[in-house]
């Protein structure tokens, strides 16, 4: 992975954005069950929201020089909402040759 190019810096945005949500998932476990302390939240919820922005902020600067239409858009948009979606969304752009400007329609079962 290379931060110089777009599929690039998507890529470590997609792995960072995941990272972020793990810890803010353990964050809440460790806050609501084992200690009743929030410092995990307190830690990542301001990592996750940045990272957050930064997912979203690349993902719209991927759509031209990666050539995505309007569905990848919003599924690469989308993917940001669940935990680990930007994972499974940047291994499936992967695959379909999303990430290197060369995609080829997908049919609806590739999804």
């Amino acid at each position: 992975m290379t931060f110089s190019s777009v599929a690039g810096r998507f890529r470590i945005f997609a792995l960072a954005e995941a990272i972020s949500w793990a810890g803010l998932l353990l964050g809440m476990f460790f806050k609501y069950v084992v200690v009743q302390n929030e410092i995990g939240v307190k830690i990542f919820g301001p990592i996750h929201g940045v990272v957050f922005v930064g997912f979203v902020l690349v993902t719209l600067m991927a759509k031209e020089p990666l050539k995505w239409d309007g569905r990848t858009l919003v599924l690469g948009l989308l993917s940001s909402i669940p935990p680990f979606g930007t994972v499974i969304f940047e291994r499936w752009a992967a695959k379909t040759g999303r990430l290197d400007g060369t995609a080829t329609e997908a049919a609806p079962e590739q999804l």
